[in-house]
């Protein structure tokens, strides 16, 4: 009877545990404008998002925002004087994500200092991680990267950028060269990196 009580237990719980990922999330249009709030460890910034700056980018973001895929996510790799770059270490819901890629778009807002963008690989690889451009980084909307030409911005922080520019940066690059780590021991990678920033959580504010 006790491994019964057990086992219902652990039925009702799993039952009631919200979805890490649902493949029709991904065909949700997200509205022509809006702003997330990120609440993090170094305090609290909001980034506006304009569809048309690149609408499957704006899309993806929406979707990921959503359905919760940057709470306690980590800024994993920061550059002084160029990038503050973040995602999930979730392992299920990273791959999950990363298997539908956002289709490549031309750059319509550039990488100015504040600007949020995908981080990329090659030819449809913007999946799930992004970037916040820590100075104007104009060098990214023509930069011909494994045959794709640009990283388009697609957002703006539009509130807190002083949070922004206090994301610890000591690690530089360093933090990101270890991220199978962070994968697949959470607690050992942040044993070696114990200053990165954290995201607490993700959310819609209006306008």
């Amino acid at each position: 009877m006790k491994k019964l009580s057990i086992a219902l237990l652990l039925t009702l719980i799993i039952g009631c545990s919200p979805a890490i990922f649902k493949s029709k999330w991904t065909k949700e249009i997200a509205p022509k404008t809006y702003i997330a709030r990120f609440e993090t460890t170094k305090g609290i910034f909001d980034i506006e998002v304009k569809r048309e700056w690149s609408p499957k980018a704006a899309d993806r973001f929406y979707q990921l925002v959503k359905y919760k895929y940057f709470d306690d996510g980590v800024f994993y790799r920061v550059v002084p004087e160029f990038v503050a770059q973040f995602g999930n270490s979730d392992t299920s819901a990273t791959k999950a994500w990363n298997r539908l890629k956002i289709p490549d778009e031309k750059v319509i807002l550039g990488n100015e200092k504040g600007t949020l963008s995908f981080a990329r690989g090659g030819k449809e690889t913007r999946t799930t991680d992004l970037y916040i451009n820590l100075q104007d980084n104009s060098r990214l909307d023509t930069l011909n990267y494994n045959d794709v030409v640009g990283f388009p911005a697609f957002g703006k922080v539009i509130q807190g950028m002083d949070v922004v520019s206090k994301i610890y940066s000591g690690y530089g690059g360093n933090s990101a060269q270890k991220t199978d780590v962070l994968y697949t021991n959470r607690e050992k990678y942040f044993e070696e990196f114990p200053k990165l920033d954290l995201i607490q959580k993700v959310y819609f504010i209006k306008n």
